[in-house]
């Protein structure tokens, strides 16, 4: 099956995006932003273990699974093109930047959403150990999911073995020292985040050496729902001179 998923080819647009979705996400989580960035040919990465690629195993390592995307996406950067990754998808995205950077390919941008820098994030040991009642804690503090959808059957048996995957491969991620970026970077939370402070936002400057922006923006971990950022990502890809700014 392919990395990434695009439900509107648009030959002529000046821009691609390259959306990576949260931990437990797919890529219908992005299935509106075609409508709400006209300008941009919009692709979703597409998760191994859920929606159309159910039957293939989950990725067990993240750095592997992000040189995978980025073989996948080179040809995609013909065109400017920029990443928007948010929550586990933030880290997918940084990866996947930093090998396309390594092969020689230029980005316009990235998008860092709902996630503490990728060097700040620490192999967790407890995470391989998440059993579904934990996972489902998380689920519940994160305020990403219906509460009676927790507790249908149906999610249990489908949904949750592919939540908890992702979460294990999280937890055992390991930031390996590298080169900086020379994409832009911007990095977005929100104000009520349980998971990320303000100040493991800001961390995000430390990875790239061109321009930095930092927002922070009302709403919790998955404020991304209800309030695309959507002018965010057409003022950043049109300042490409840009600014560090916090």
């Amino acid at each position: 099956m392919s990395w990434t998923e695009c439900s509107e080819p648009r030959p002529f647009a000046a821009m691609r995006l390259i959306c990576f979705p949260h931990a437990g996400g797919s890529s219908y989580f992005f299935r509106d932003w075609r409508k709400g960035l006209p300008e941009f040919e919009v692709h979703a990465v597409c998760y191994p273990g859920r929606a159309d690629r159910f039957g293939e195993p989950t990725a067990t390592d993240l750095v592997a699974m992000a040189h995978e995307i980025a073989e996948a996406v080179r040809p995609l950067t013909d065109r400017p093109t920029a990443l928007f990754g948010h929550s586990m998808g933030a880290v997918v995205a940084y990866e996947t930047a930093r090998a396309l950077e390594a092969g020689g390919a230029r980005l316009s941008h990235l998008f860092v959403s709902g996630a503490r820098a990728g060097h700040l994030v620490r192999r967790d040991a407890r995470a391989a150990g998440m059993t579904e009642e934990s996972v489902i804690a998380t689920l519940m503090e994160l305020d990403g999911t219906d509460t009676e959808l927790l507790d249908h059957p149906m999610f249990r048996e489908l949904i949750l073995p592919y939540v908890q995957a992702d979460f294990r491969m999280l937890g055992g991620y390991e930031h390996r020292a590298g080169a900086l970026l020379d994409t832009p970077v911007t990095a977005v939370a929100g104000t009520s985040d349980p998971r990320v402070t303000t100040e493991q936002v800001a961390e995000w400057a430390n990875v790239t050496q061109g321009p930095f922006r930092q927002r922070m923006v009302p709403g919790g971990h998955f404020y991304l729902a209800d309030s695309p950022q959507y002018e965010l990502i057409r003022e950043a890809c049109a300042d490409r001179g840009g600014t560090r700014s916090r």
